[in-house]
């Protein structure tokens, strides 16, 4: 029996993308190693719990697992028939139950299985390694017992998420339960650790600081989210540095921890890009789109589920486009392929009446499996790409979109909103509660008191909605303007006279990103960046402020020049973005890095000439354009560019949370 972490030193010569370093460590040095030395038996079972088995899924197929020599998946809390003479692997959380049950599996005259393969997806305590080693009947049959150190999701290339789905409402909700909000940021700490651990980096550890309104303000524990979860982040990897075989003594990458408060309005606005469009507009279920195909022999139509994600390469080198250069790439491929193959051009009739030589059928037959194929995705894609342009069309999305970006730019302002909000009073409930979720974020002020609940009132939303809008608005505190006097005279002005006032008193217009000159906007509607793009550069560049973000690796931390213990000091107010046209929204000859020549030029082969890795770890969610600037910066700066986040949130879901939250304010309609 082995006692150790497993060993992935193997993949270091060889440079692979993050969710590849995740998979092979599954396959080969969980899976794999258990086919040598004590085992005997050809095929295993596979035994997991809730969590590792949603681990295994992010990066394995089932025929993967197959391949390496499962030929069962059990999940340990259900009853399993014993098979005595097939070894088991157990991929399962450090857990006191999780121990229980394979010791009742394992113990006894009559075990279920030969013997025990045990990978553990975080480490074990030693308390729980000695409740193993006592029972003198299971040790003899533990052929491994390792830890893994993988506690992740990988959900793209370059993204995983911690599963802390509620982590917005344990850590931004109820400032007086510290015990919940603690135990989701150790939890959180430890699997983010694990990444480290998976791919032997050792990070520089950065993280937002603390921020309080002066300096006599006590911290509160909100804004003490992104270094509490720096240290314990900390804590872990310099554990690894002492337990795990080559593991790195020196820092080897670049970790910035920071939290939703950075950003509000990325996870709300409108984001044009065709894998955002998706997610937002289409009813979908994670990844999964529901379709009508024609039914057998002329039945009726028949519902058919596709995954949208990486073995699609279709969607891989559509999904960052923004929509409309998607389904411009879409018509010319439909295009190109009808008139390049034989098939085809018969389908679609485009020989015209005339008999088709012998010479001819055989050639539609040879082409028509491929043809099958490639018409299927092509079409699959097509539909969707048209679905989504209808509803884009009906909801005139465009409209609000062009008015949210104007908010954003500081080309449009409170009187624009206003003026939107009546005369468009058909848009959705969604899309005005948005609009007005973007407005607060820019003008958080003026949100307080009877201003805000007008502009709620115009825009016939519910309380529901205006609580949203207000934790939106406070998740970075208490706005630093004077609140508005709201006194039984103010009460009694009529809603369009006090709209009038605010739109009035907000004649200049704020913008959210300055204009950056010399570059040229390709897409309608593509401005919009997260800030978090700004951030990843400066820290390619090395300019992000020590202040704003210390470093935990430095000899003696501080922040603001105060102790890092201490943490009582206000960082000054982050930097605000600028305009500029992304890469991704250029014309097809650019190299942007998504057409279909980059997707391969691009691909994990090329990540031998990669600088350091860059991490970034959001708490509270990430969004699809904060995943889509990654990618994006990857191939621009030539580092691989990996985020984390609690969870990845489409617009609806963010909303979902937020109303959920325990009011952070007093405001009520």
């Amino acid at each position: 029996m082995s006692m150790s972490d497993s060993d992935s030193s193997s993949y270091a010569s060889d440079y692979k993308n993050f969710k590849q370093i995740s998979r092979e460590r599954l396959l080969h040095e969980m899976l794999r190693s258990a086919k040598t030395g004590d085992s005997k038996s050809t095929w295993k079972v596979l035994i997991m719990d809730k969590l590792t088995v949603k681990i295994m899924s992010h990066s394995c197929k089932m025929a993967d697992i197959t391949d390496e020599g499962v030929s069962l998946v059990e999940d340990i809390y259900k009853r399993r028939q014993p098979l005595p003479t097939m070894d088991a692997i157990y991929f399962i959380q450090p857990t006191r139950e999780n121990i229980i049950m394979f010791l009742s599996d394992m113990s006894g005259r009559t075990p279920l299985y030969r013997k025990a393969f045990v990978f553990f997806s975080s480490s074990i305590s030693r308390e729980l390694v000695m409740e193993i080693k006592k029972d003198a009947l299971v040790l003899p049959r533990i052929g491994a017992l390792r830890e893994m150190n993988l506690e992740y999701f990988a959900i793209d290339s370059q993204g995983f998420v911690t599963n802390n789905e509620r982590a917005l409402e344990e850590l931004f909700g109820d400032e007086e339960n510290h015990h919940k909000a603690v135990a989701c940021l150790n939890v959180m700490a430890m699997r983010i650790a694990t990444v480290f651990a998976s791919l032997r980096e050792f990070p520089t550890v950065r993280f937002r600081a603390a921020k309080t309104i002066d300096a006599t303000t006590m911290t509160t524990f909100r804004d003490l989210i992104p270094t509490k979860l720096a240290a314990g982040v900390w804590d872990c990897i310099t554990k690894y540095k002492k337990t795990i075989a080559n593991f790195p003594q020196t820092e080897t990458c670049e970790l910035l921890i920071i939290d939703r408060t950075i950003d509000q309005i990325a996870p709300v606005i409108h984001e044009w890009t065709y894998d955002a469009m998706c997610h937002d507009l289409l009813n979908m279920d994670g990844n999964k789109y529901v379709h009508e195909v024609p039914g057998k022999d002329g039945g009726l139509p028949e519902k058919k589920e596709v995954l949208l994600e990486d073995h699609d390469p279709i969607w891989l080198e559509l999904r960052h486009a923004h929509i409309a250069d998607a389904s411009e790439r879409l018509h010319e491929k439909m295009t190109n392929f009808i008139s390049k193959n034989k098939a085809a051009q018969i389908q679609h009739g485009s020989r015209g009446s005339g008999e088709m030589s012998t010479r001819d059928i055989q050639k539609m037959v040879q082409a028509l499996p491929q043809y099958s194929e490639q018409i299927d995705k092509l079409s699959l894609h097509v539909e969707i790409a048209g679905k989504i342009n209808r509803i884009i069309r009906e909801s005139r999305l465009r409209d609000i979109g062009q008015l949210e970006q104007n908010l954003v730019f500081g080309d449009a302002g409170m009187k624009d909103v206003i003026k939107f909000l009546t005369t468009n009073e058909d848009a959705s409930r969604e899309n005005k509660l948005r609009l007005l979720m973007i407005l607060a974020a820019i003008y958080p002020e003026k949100f307080e008191g009877e201003t805000g609940l007008n502009l709620v009132k115009v825009a016939r939303l519910t309380n529901e909605d205006m609580i949203a809008i207000n934790n939106l608005r406070m998740l970075v505190g208490q706005p630093e303007a004077k609140k508005t006097s709201t006194g039984a005279f103010a009460l009694k002005f009529d809603i369009k006279l006090s709209l009038k006032r605010a739109s009035l008193s907000c004649q200049k217009k704020r913008a959210a990103r300055k204009d950056r000159s010399g570059e040229e906007e390709t897409w309608q509607l593509s401005r919009f960046y997260p800030i978090l793009e700004e951030l990843i550069e400066k820290i390619n560049k090395n300019e992000l402020s020590k202040e704003d973000y210390p470093c935990l690796n430095d000899p003696n931390p501080t922040v603001h020049g105060v102790p890092y213990a201490q943490l009582h000091q206000n960082p000054p107010a982050h930097s605000m973005r600028s305009r500029r046209t992304p890469t991704w929204a250029r014309p097809r000859g650019s190299d942007d890095g998504y057409s279909s020549d980059s997707v391969l030029k691009h691909s994990s082969s090329d990540f031998k000439k990669m600088g350091q890795r860059i991490f970034i770890f959001i708490v509270g969610g990430a969004t699809r354009s904060e995943l889509r600037a990654c990618h994006k910066l990857t191939s621009k700066l030539r580092r691989e560019v990996i985020l984390g986040s609690t969870s990845l949130d489409d617009p609806a879901t963010f909303i979902t949370k937020l109303k959920l939250l325990t009011a952070l304010d007093d405001l009520q309609i």
